[in-house]
């Protein structure tokens, strides 16, 4: 039951910052390539945000059932709650 927007969030925020170091940044240097760090976090933060999104889509809901019963008895009246399923914290 996964309803939570965190991953997608992530996700975006990668994919924007890698689009920004390998289209806005223009910097040569030895041995370490800012525009291949930016390629690795946009497509991280792409396969992270549709992960999050298939997760936020499929994950299904939190349902409960709920039976509520009331008996007579000597003593008065007796109330009886039973609940099944997913039921939120």
């Amino acid at each position: 039951m996964y309803r939570d927007p965190g991953l997608m969030v992530l996700g975006a925020i990668m994919a924007v910052v890698g689009a920004i170091l390998k289209f806005g940044v223009t910097v040569t240097g030895n041995g370490f390539n800012i525009n291949t760090i930016g390629v690795i976090l946009l497509v991280a933060g792409i396969v992270l945000f549709a992960l999050g999104l298939l997760m936020t889509v499929l994950g299904g809901s939190r349902r409960s059932i709920t039976h509520e019963e009331t008996h007579s008895t000597p003593g008065g009246q007796e109330h009886t709650v039973e609940q099944r399923g997913n039921v939120a914290p």
